[in-house]
């Protein structure tokens, strides 16, 4: 095999992202703070909040922000949180690091998103055994917006704060609103595949500039204000460095593009698929929602000759990467014991799903190959059952 590999989300630059790093070499500022930090911060804050009251604090990685989250939520050992299960373990992991017991609910079948039903369904069995839940997370999975509207609501009626995990969603939207500025708190990465990138990196959003002011405290090793090295709480190394905020600072030029780009190839899949009777291109369910499309997903029905498994095998012999989807987190070895509410939708979405290759920078030889490599998946296919 000479063809090169066509990734599934790879990194793009987009040119002025050296620039932003040399300022810091000239300048020394080669830690984990300085000017790019604080120009990543305000590039992401007009980005995302149109009346610019939102407060950004760049972090080490997604994961990160999702721990700060949680403990400023006060989550502790022995509480629960809900979690959509249809995720990456990045989303779950945090809450276990704190001591605290991941409670998975199922997604709904419009987005793959957690399912407002069943969320209220494990909130009112939660609470009937005594436990209220300490927080939500709920995902923008793949870029695609959750049920906004119906979280929200349930959380407010159940007074139980939401952690908007928007990692997968910088640039996409519910009702002209950014995703990222819905929840309590909000999260987001940019890690390597992500939309834009900063390497490794990611964010923690609020509106309250108090919430900012003790994530930054935590992620700098809690370090009290004295002339010496005191320390009353646990800290954390979770801030971005100013070098990674240059590649950031270059990315956030760029962003709106990526996205434009990402929606124009998940059009081309829709294209593709438009007349097939076996496989289904998740989008947009309704008006006012828009996503990303940081990843396109596709979903093959059941009971036929097709799969997701058969064609990623066949798509990596042509060296394209796809990818599975997440595999839910109830169904996970490390959670087994994790209560679960909900029925098969995230675990149908897991066997019948595959991700394609979504990238901002896939050239047109690259996409030629990929729709010649899907023609020839569901041709051979057709001649194989002919024989």
């Amino acid at each position: 095999m000479n063809q090169p590999k066509i990734w599934l989300s790879s990194p793009h630059m987009g040119g002025k992202e050296q620039f932003y790093i040399d300022q810091a070499f000239k300048q020394n500022w080669i830690a984990p703070l300085g000017p790019n930090v604080n120009g990543f911060e305000e590039d992401i804050k007009n980005y995302l909040f149109q009346d610019g009251k939102g407060e950004i604090a760049a972090l080490s990685s997604g994961t990160a922000a999702l721990h700060l989250a949680l403990i400023l939520l006060g989550v502790e050992e022995g509480d629960e949180v809900l979690c959509q299960s249809l995720t990456f373990a990045a989303s779950a992991n945090p809450i276990v690091y704190q001591g605290a017991t991941p409670i998975f609910v199922d997604s709904e079948e419009d987005t793959l998103n957690i399912s407002p039903f069943y969320l209220e369904e494990a909130i009112k069995d939660r609470l009937s055994k005594g436990k209220k839940p300490k927080a939500i997370i709920a995902v923008h999975l793949y870029g695609m917006p959750y049920k906004v509207k119906e979280i929200q609501e349930i959380a407010t009626r159940y007074e139980i704060p939401v952690i908007e995990d928007s990692a997968e969603a910088l640039g996409s939207s519910y009702e002209e609103r950014k995703c990222g500025t819905f929840g309590d708190i909000a999260i987001l990465s940019f890690n390597g595949n992500k939309i834009i990138t900063t390497s490794g990196g990611g964010a923690l959003v609020s509106k309250d500039p108090e919430v900012k002011r003790k994530a930054i405290f935590l992620a700098t090793q809690a370090r009290d204000q004295a002339p010496h090295y005191q320390h009353s709480e646990v800290g954390y190394n979770y801030r971005m460095s100013n070098i990674c905020a240059g590649i950031g600072r270059g990315q956030m030029e760029v962003l709106d593009d990526h996205v434009a780009k990402r929606r124009a190839m998940h059009d081309l899949y829709k294209e593709f698929f438009i007349t097939s009777e076996n496989v289904k291109v998740l989008s947009e369910p309704e008006e006012g929602i828009f996503s990303n499309h940081w990843l396109t997903v596709i979903r093959f029905s059941e009971n036929n000759e097709f799969s997701a498994e058969s064609l990623r095998v066949f798509l990596e012999k042509e060296n394209i990467e796809s990818r599975p989807l997440w595999k839910p987190m109830h169904m996970q070895p490390v959670f087994k014991e994790a209560p679960y509410y909900g029925g098969d939708v995230a675990s149908r979405a897991f066997e019948s799903g595959l991700c394609l290759p979504s990238g901002s920078n896939l050239t047109r030889e690259e996409k030629d190959r990929i729709f010649k490599a899907l023609n020839g998946y569901f041709e051979q296919k057709k001649v194989g059952l002919q024989t």
